[in-house]
């Protein structure tokens, strides 16, 4: 039997699967990016594993989570999607999806790709921490950065859990097989 971070169990295979090949794994790619900071905003209040179950959904009611085309969507547009239930259906956070492709794009025309935005804040290598914690001095600043650049449902602790998927901050738990010492 595999070990793994408590979370990911066997019985909930699809939460198994995400911890084995994507959570913690550093991501460089924009979109994906994009994907990450937009579901972890969904997931304010909930359980990762309500969002995890919801992603196709998500990518595919938001083109592929592409900031350009979610950009463009209209009130319109997302007001409908609010009604669907195959995604959280809370207009603010719906809404801040659009919000949040805007200020992507911002920073993507600021610094070249959002990677290389986001990285430079753990000077691009992955941040390993003792013990369990849900927010860092990296996430408290990235946070501040991002509301500044007029995203919304980015707090600190969003960030931390963002920060984790996206692999700036190795998390892994003693125990787990993918578990490194820093």
């Amino acid at each position: 039997m595999i070990k793994r971070c408590a979370w990911a169990t066997e019985e909930k295979p699809h939460l198994a699967r995400y911890h084995d090949e994507e959570w913690g794994v550093p991501v460089h790619d924009d979109l994906m990016h994009f994907e990450l900071v937009c579901l972890e905003g969904q997931q304010a209040g909930l359980s990762w594993e309500i969002i995890l179950k919801k992603r196709e959904a998500y990518r595919t009611l938001f083109h592929g989570f592409d900031p350009k085309k979610v950009a463009l969507m209209t009130d319109k547009e997302l007001s409908c999607i609010t009604q669907n239930p195959a995604i959280i259906r809370n207009t603010l956070k719906v809404f801040s999806i659009r919000t949040n492709a805007r200020a992507f794009l911002k920073i993507q025309a600021a610094h070249g790709t959002f990677d290389a935005y986001i990285w430079s804040f753990v000077n691009g290598i992955p941040l390993t921490y003792q013990g369990f914690r849900c927010l860092s001095p990296e996430s408290l600043l990235i946070s501040k950065e991002l509301k500044i650049q007029g995203f919304t449902f980015v707090g600190p602790k969003i960030i931390y859990s963002y920060m984790q998927a996206a692999g700036l901050i190795f998390d892994h738990t003693p125990g787990c097989f993918l578990f490194r010492q820093p």
